[in-house]
């Protein structure tokens, strides 16, 4: 069975999680009671939101990721809605535009300014008009910008397009109508040309959004679904609910048969949902219970056991919904290879739980932190609309690299269209990486600072770490630019030391020769 594993070596094989201090969590936060199985959270670099309580409509709360300690039992709210707010996600490609959901049957779109909230936000960037009854779930599409996927009681599941000047929008550019009961969960694939549900009516399916077909639907006796995610480009998807006998339970599935899953588990008695959350930079799968404070983690593989247990965290505080940092948020200098917000109501506290693996080099980990989705679309919504799928756009979470993402946004680019289109087909996963779109330009840039240094003389050579002038740099002014300089100093150190050693071996090989050449002349 999956929880005792044999030996396999594994580089996540020793994951702790840890839990935040108490200074670093976020008190006096009052967090809603309303009993949907939702997260009721969403984290982002900049910010935490949290669905609050609220009299007289619905609102919720957006902190300041920084902004740690006690909540000014003041501080205001985003509240437009007339009901309960059931879900609220953060648009990837914006840190600063969030969607919201409610009770009231409405989606709302909301700007977030970059200072401090000094007064409530009543007035929505966009309203979007359409579902007949109260809206459980959105979803933003992975790779394509401005697309948000909704999904109500209505049975319907509608994709909206923002990219429109109106203020109110109520024409869906597609509705879904093939459920018969309520929606419990929607998933992406990697690419977001697919979208798994999970469906009251016991059902799994996997969906062409655009072409609004149904390519695979399955259910099975033993397995009641409640949630469901597409484990990345692995070509299989995971499932949480509860068996015949009601025991939680978990379930992997190949997503092309859907008739019998691969794997079936029961893991405990206990009455709460199970979230499933999966990293595919790591293949890692966190299972997370909703009213225990436990996390499960797993470590997916392509061929059997498929699953292969890792750890458990344990906490005595349950825990009613769960927020996810996205990788670009986490602290590489600690190991961290992921980041819960685990929300308390008893506590009224959102205490932050990180995912570490153990090392004890204080060198970037490159092994356990590879190329990862980046802050960019990689479509617009018209060519999604149009047919177009391309993976997410990647990049490195080596500090001082976000100067080589940056450069994509420069419009003198458009000569290395063909090495990009050539990179994203030799990508293995269909995802296109930033930094492959980058090595004509680090080529030829390496090329001239080779002869720069040949040409200088050793006196007056500069010191160059990953492109830049270490001492010409201005002086950081954050944390975060100090951190940065010091990696890169820790570069230019480790590249010194090999040059010495380099030196040192040419030294000691043309002293051979030399000795050789006064034994030969001696003779």
């Amino acid at each position: 069975m999956s929880w005792h594993p044999q030996y396999r070596s594994s580089k996540f094989r020793h994951v702790y999680g840890k839990a935040a201090s108490k200074d670093k969590c976020y008190d006096c936060v009052p967090i809603t009671h309303n009993i949907n199985d939702n997260h009721f959270c969403a984290v982002n670099p900049s910010f935490i939101a949290v669905v609050t309580e609220c009299v007289g409509g619905g609102a919720f709360l957006v902190i300041p990721i920084k902004q740690t300690g006690k909540l000014d039992p003041h501080y205001p709210k985003v509240c437009g809605h007339k009901g309960n707010v059931l879900d609220i996600k953060w648009n990837p490609f914006n840190d600063f535009v969030i969607a919201s959901c409610s009770e009231d049957a409405t989606v709302k779109i909301w700007d977030i300014p970059n200072h401090l909230l000094k007064r409530n936000i009543t007035t929505p960037k966009k309203e979007l008009l359409g579902h007949a009854r109260r809206v459980g779930l959105i979803e933003w599409h992975p790779t394509a910008d401005n697309i948000l996927f909704s999904s109500g009681y209505d049975y319907k599941i509608m994709i909206w397009n923002l990219d429109v000047m109106d203020a109110v929008i109520s024409n869906p550019v597609k509705i879904l109508d093939a459920h018969k009961d309520v929606v419990l969960s929607m998933s992406f694939n990697t690419d977001g040309s697919l979208l798994a549900t999970a469906c009251r009516d016991r059902k799994i399916r996997v969906i062409d959004p655009r072409a609004g077909t149904v390519l695979q639907e399955g259910s099975y006796k033993s397995h009641r679904v409640n949630k469901v995610s597409f484990l990345g480009n692995m070509k299989m998807l995971f499932s949480t609910g509860t068996s015949r006998w009601n025991n939680r339970q978990i379930a992997l599935w190949d997503q092309n048969d859907l008739s019998v899953p691969l794997l079936e588990e029961d893991l405990d008695g206990s009455s709460g949902l199970l979230f499933p959350v999966y990293d595919s930079d790591t293949h890692m799968l966190y299972v997370v219970g909703k009213g225990d404070g436990n996390i499960r983690y797993y470590e997916i593989s392509p061929e059997k056991p498929y699953l292969n247990y890792l750890m458990e965290y344990h906490s005595h505080s349950p825990q009613k919904g769960i927020g996810m940092m996205p990788k670009r948020g986490l602290d590489v200098a600690a190991c961290e290879i992921f980041r819960f917000y685990k929300l308390i109501p008893t506590k009224s506290l959102i205490e932050p739980i990180s995912m570490i693996v153990p090392r004890r080099s204080e060198s970037y980990q490159a092994d356990i932190y590879p190329p990862t989705a980046a802050a960019q679309p990689a479509l617009t919504a018209e060519e999604w609309l149009a047919g177009i799928n391309k993976g997410p756009l990647l990049v490195s979470l080596r500090p001082g690299s976000e100067t080589v993402k940056s450069q994509t946004q420069f419009p003198d680019q458009e000569p290395l269209t063909e090495a990009t289109d050539l990179s994203q087909q030799q990508e293995p996963q269909g995802r296109i990486s930033v930094e492959d779109k980058q090595k004509p330009r680090e080529i030829e840039h390496g090329r001239k600072r080779l002869k720069v240094e040949e040409s200088l003389p050793e006196n007056q050579q500069t010191c160059l770490s990953n492109g830049f002038d270490v001492f010409q740099c201005p002086p950081p002014k954050t944390e975060s630019e100090l951190l940065q300089m010091y990696y890169r100093q820790q570069e230019e150190i480790r590249r010194l030391r090999e040059l010495v050693i380099q030196r040192d071996i040419q030294i000691k090989q043309l002293s051979l020769e030399l000795r050789n050449l006064r034994t030969d002349t001696d003779d």
